[in-house]
């Protein structure tokens, strides 16, 4: 693992500030990307969240219809179906 050298404190209520640069070099987007939080020994690991397709859970081609997640293969297979 690869240290940026960058420490920061958590504030009261838990939080910590990412720095701009972590921000831009992962195309974190204010307001916008969430993160999603794992755990593994000692180490708390922070990964930019990416919806899934709710049927076949790929991250590849999503789409957002009525709030749901999906993959364009699986719309295609959902548009075919009799």
């Amino acid at each position: 693992m690869k240290s940026s050298g960058i420490v920061r404190r958590i504030d009261q209520v838990g939080r910590i500030v990412l720095p701009r640069e972590i921000r831009t070099l992962f195309n974190l987007e204010d307001n916008k990307d969430s993160l999603e939080i794992f755990v593994e020994d000692d180490k708390i690991i922070l990964k930019k969240f990416e919806a899934n397709c709710i049927f076949c859970g790929s991250a590849d081609d999503i789409v957002t219809f009525k709030n749901k997640k999906i993959c364009k293969s699986c719309i295609e297979k959902l548009a075919n179906e009799d």
